[in-house]
């Protein structure tokens, strides 16, 4: 397998691009670079800072149950990285690919994730001022905006600029600067102006009218009270006494604000308890001043065995669980799979509750890092010696991966539970942890899809801290430590 390799830094030598000195006079006075391509004809370019190197490659090597985009994984010196084809990603059309095509790559390095991206022509490393860089509008590329950072004219082409963060499913720059601006740099004044605001229209409200519980809805607030003062400055509390049910209220505009967790009735019971629990252990810094208080705050909430395989405890439990089920076929939703232990985890168990039945699991994500690295997930040698020993094997480069036979059992979809879905009726929906990450508006619509979806006898999984609620017409069963639900 070879490749052409060019790398990328910071001292690229000018005299190389060709520049007279009064073009390299104005390099050095760039503070922002970034790698140019070309998609279907038109410019675009990505923050250099992510590009690792720039590669000439072919023949990657194909992973069945992929999303369509995802052309293979590739050796790149040792280190295995899937190769996602940006074209198919925005639905540009691609002309049929020979089997030794050689492709232009961006290797990639977001994270602790590193992939190849496709693109039609790389163009080369481009120097620009970051204060010329435009807000983006719809009409300048053929992809949706929100992927898009901005537009920048230079060297006579008009680029349009990824956000490579959001397009791959992370949080932008963009929107860490928003919601910085947003929650932490109001004026005092008007921080403590909008204190004494609060507590005149609300001064004795009763924490339990935070959610309505018709709806299910978090009154809106303004988006400044989501969080409390920088560090160094006053506290809005401290600024002007506020109730304690604001207090309350800018917890939840918080987690909503940095983690896009929404309290509603499906986890009010958790929430007001974990409220209580803050409260006490923070004393008057009750509102969150950064990310990693949200983060802090949230702990408690997921579930068991969450981003790792499951302990043989765990997994017995879910195999108590499972129903009898003598169909030829099985079919099973896992919305947010996440990096694809819970829905291996999750196979190994089915496929021994059901040896003889077809096993099929949709594993769905909006990450697209985890979906492209899902199917290439390898197994520690202390996993691989306990209950998942019948459903491994050990790899040519000694790791243990999953036999082809539970490999074959998942497909890794690119999917937003909030779309559309095509899915056929399903016996087990499994979705630990999924709803509390959507808008209200957005929760009781995916439980009627979730009703509509599954099976007369089919069961549904849910979070441990998350409830259907009522409106619905779900039975709720318990066994052992686990909740579950089927349809009354």
């Amino acid at each position: 397998m070879e490749d052409t390799a060019v790398a990328i830094n910071s001292q690229t030598d000018n005299t190389e691009r060709g520049y007279d000195d009064e073009e390299r006079e104005s390099v050095a006075l760039f503070d922002f670079r970034m790698a140019a391509f070309t998609l279907a004809g038109k410019d675009y370019a990505i923050d250099i800072m992510h590009v690792k190197e720039i590669v000439k490659a072919s023949r990657f090597t194909y992973v069945p149950n992929t999303v369509p985009f995802v052309l293979g994984v590739y050796n790149l010196r040792g280190e295995i990285i899937p190769i996602i084809d940006l074209r198919k990603f925005f639905n540009i059309e691609v002309p049929p690919r020979k089997p030794d095509s050689v492709e232009n790559l961006l290797i990639i390095s977001l994270e602790d994730h590193v992939f190849g991206i496709v693109v039609d022509q790389i163009e080369g490393i481009v120097g620009i001022q970051k204060s010329s860089i435009q807000p983006p509008h719809p009409l300048f590329g053929d992809i949706n905006i929100k992927f898009i950072y901005g537009i920048v004219e230079a060297r006579d082409h008009l680029y349009v600029l990824l956000d490579i963060a959001r397009i791959f499913g992370k949080e932008s720059e963009a929107d860490n600067r928003a919601a910085q601006a947003q929650n932490f740099e109001q004026p005092k004044e008007e921080s403590a102006a909008q204190g004494q605001e609060t507590q005149k229209a609300a001064p004795a409200k009763n924490p339990d009218d935070d959610i309505d519980e018709r709806s299910g809805d978090v009154p809106e607030k303004p988006a400044q009270a989501a969080a409390a003062a920088p560090a160094g400055q006053p506290a809005a509390a401290e600024q002007a006494p506020v109730a304690d049910d604001s207090d309350k209220k800018f917890v939840i505009d918080g987690l909503k604000e940095f983690k896009k967790f929404y309290v509603t009735e499906l986890n009010k019971s958790w929430f007001d308890n974990r409220y209580s629990e803050w409260k006490e252990s923070r004393g008057a810094a009750v509102q969150f001043a950064a990310a990693s208080d949200a983060d802090e705050f949230l702990k408690p909430f997921w579930s068991s065995n969450t981003g790792v395989f499951w302990t043989k405890e765990y997994a017995d439990a879910v195999y108590n669980i499972l129903p009898d089920n003598a169909a030829k076929q099985v079919l099973v939703w896992n919305p947010g799979c996440g990096k694809g232990q819970e829905a291996f985890s999750l196979a190994c168990v089915l496929k021994k509750r059901y040896p003889q039945s077809r096993i099929r699991i949709y594993a769905h994500e909006t990450d697209l890092l985890n979906i492209a690295n899902a199917p290439l997930i390898t197994v520690s040698d202390a996993e691989a010696g306990g209950w998942l020993a019948p459903y491994v094997q050990k790899s040519v480069t000694g790791e243990y991966t999953f036999t082809q036979e539970i490999k074959d059992i998942i497909m890794f979809e690119y999917h937003d539970i909030n779309n559309a879905n095509a899915l056929p009726m399903t016996d087990i929906i499994f979705a630990r942890d999924v709803l509390s990450l959507i808008p209200p508006e957005g929760q009781k619509t995916v439980l009627t899809d979730f009703e509509e979806k599954l099976k007369g006898n089919g069961i549904l999984f849910l979070g441990e801290n998350e409830s259907v609620g009522s409106g619905l017409s779900w039975g709720e069963k318990t066994q052992g430590s686990l909740t579950y639900y089927s349809k009354q």
